[in-house]
């Protein structure tokens, strides 16, 4: 019996130095991510900021609807001619 209760009672010491040592380690770990979130955020802040420099500089010298006009332009780019080339080679096939 002396056995059996020396037996588990170095167990349970063991038990214990490892759930300190992990106790340690989970501190210096959410130490680590609070850090970890501040800097985040610090940087969103700052993204948050730029972009909202950008764009009150931005709207500020643009004309009106300056941004929109270069859109259609692109829209109508010559790959849509491309397509023009198939359809009389359909009207051919379809013609004999």
């Amino acid at each position: 019996m002396d056995r059996l209760n020396a037996k588990l009672y170095l167990q349970n010491c063991y038990i214990m130095k490892e759930n300190e040592r992990l106790r340690k380690k989970a501190l210096l770990l959410n130490q680590e991510n609070q850090a970890l979130l501040t800097e985040l955020k610090q940087r969103l802040a700052k993204t948050k900021a730029a972009a909202a420099a950008t764009k009150a500089n931005g709207n500020g010298n643009m004309p009106a609807g300056g941004g929109r006009a270069s859109l259609p332009d692109l829209n109508s780019a010559p790959p849509a001619h491309g397509h023009d080339k198939a359809v009389p080679k359909s009207k051919k096939t379809a013609a004999k």
